[in-house]
């Protein structure tokens, strides 16, 4: 199904875009065809693409949801009228092709990782740092009338085998009497009675924080915000050149440069690898497919009883997504190709369909409405950092939420935000650390990526 997306007519989407190995991004790239696009109507107003040279007290690199975060908190926190510079368009990359799914996390690791590699004390700061972000999360959505069509009901995780379940067991139980947050587990016929009939779900955790988002709606809300604070939203101005004088961030777009005094980044996996060499290969782009089926009719309805339309995530490493949309189209997402050459093979979006297929057996065949994929910025300790470049005065970033960016990318905005404008932010390994620096070449990455995945299929489907 085509989607109808904004500016169209003036845009070219590139499939194969691949941010290992692109020289360069933008401009004038169109989106993806999602099911958000498709359907959000028309993005609010920009401020068009940099025409002149001008100078900013504070540049943002990036008009996803971490970027518009950083605008608006730069704004509301702080009086600064950012200019935020996009290579695409607004919100081109990570925040309309993810799947909607608001968690209560920020990055890939469990609470009893969070233990395991700095202790206690900081394990039960971090997850203060993330209740606190949700709130924050929701209060943007709530005190600007963003209309995402929010679905809070919480998260459920579900256990894709019966091996998976003593796991989160034992992770409900440290939320509850560690966290002091109210977890609890559903076995089979409770999940399959009151959640979903995912038939190969043996239970489930869940999670009371959790909302379904429509990923589009939710950027061009913040887009919305963002500029009725005074922030200017400039798109098709890819930062082409970046370099240091006198002080000042020279950013060399096609239309001008841009001289910041500071400089946030929030480019999530888009960034090509050129865009600054203290940046280079600090996140690994690894790509998800998306797919949204057709309306499902009443018997399919009944047949996959899906009875929440909070996020579903299954239990495997390289993870399913999935949930009833509210106009009755299911959305599953997983992991796909390794490289961007590789992302319209038939065999990534034949095997998505299977794995919808195991676990919903009426939808086996159904004709889909939308199906996409895009980059993710996993770091290589599978956390995310804001923080800033000791040995690059005045330029910060915030990347690497693997995947659980949606909702905590509203807090790493903010957080950014306070960095930037010199404010102190608490003492947690995401902000006092930055990311690890992965030293291999290109191709030696994606030939470890290959094997890794290889590894977790085999754990993920044995009996």
């Amino acid at each position: 199904m085509d989607a109808m997306t904004p500016r169209a007519g003036a845009r070219r989407y590139d499939p194969l875009y691949d941010p290992m190995t692109a020289r360069a991004i933008g401009p004038c790239g169109g989106y993806a065809p999602t099911y958000w696009i498709g359907t959000a109507g028309p993005a609010p107003d920009d401020d068009g693409p940099v025409t002149t040279d001008m100078d900013v007290d504070v540049a943002v690199i990036g008009s996803g949801y971490t970027g518009l975060s950083c605008a608006i908190h730069l704004a509301k926190m702080h009086g600064i009228k950012a200019v935020v510079l996009e290579a695409n368009g607004v919100a081109h990359g990570c925040s309309t092709r993810n799947g909607g799914q608001a968690q209560i996390s920020s990055g890939r690791l469990k609470r009893s990782q969070w233990i395991e590699r700095w202790g206690m004390d900081v394990a039960q700061a971090l997850h203060a740092e993330v209740v606190e972000a949700f709130d924050l999360f929701r209060g943007l959505i709530r005190d600007h009338a963003i209309d995402c069509q929010p679905q809070d009901g919480g998260h459920y995780y579900i256990a894709h085998k019966s091996r998976a379940l003593p796991a989160l067991e034992a992770e409900t139980r440290l939320l509850n009497d560690r966290f002091g947050y109210g977890a609890r587990m559903l076995d089979r016929t409770e999940l399959h009675r009151d959640v979903a009939r995912d038939m190969e779900g043996q239970g489930a955790m869940w999670e009371p924080d959790g909302v379904g988002v429509h990923a589009a709606k939710l950027a061009f809300g913040y887009l919305r915000v963002a500029r009725e604070l005074g922030a200017r939203v400039h798109p098709d101005s890819p930062v082409q050149g970046w370099v240091m004088k006198d002080g000042l961030h020279h950013l060399r777009t096609p239309g001008g440069t841009v001289r910041a005094r500071r400089v946030a980044v929030a480019t999530a996996a888009y960034a090509p690898r050129g865009l600054h060499p203290r940046l280079r290969d600090r996140i690994m782009p690894i790509m998800s497919n998306s797919i949204v089926t057709r309306p499902l009719t009443g018997p399919e309805l009944d047949a996959v009883a899906i009875r929440k339309l909070s996020p579903l995530t299954d239990t495997r490493t390289l993870r399913h997504y999935y949930r009833l949309l509210p106009d009755n189209r299911l959305q599953i997402g997983s992991r796909a190709a390794i490289t961007g050459k590789d992302a319209a093979n038939p065999a990534h979006l034949a095997a998505l369909r299977e794995g919808m297929a195991r676990k919903f057996p009426a939808l086996r065949g159904i004709s889909l409405d939308y199906s996409w994929w895009g980059w993710v910025d996993v770091s290589h300790d599978m956390m995310p950092r804001i923080t800033g470049l000791p040995d690059l005065p005045g330029a910060f970033y915030a990347l690497g939420y693997g995947g659980n960016g949606v909702m905590y990318s509203a807090m790493a905005g903010r957080r950014m935000a306070q960095l930037v404008a010199g404010e102190a932010i608490p003492d947690l390994p995401i902000f006092n650390t930055e990311l690890p620096h992965e030293g291999w070449k290109t191709p030696f990455r994606r030939l470890g990526q290959r094997g890794l995945y290889r590894l977790y299929h085999f754990r993920d489907e044995r009996k």
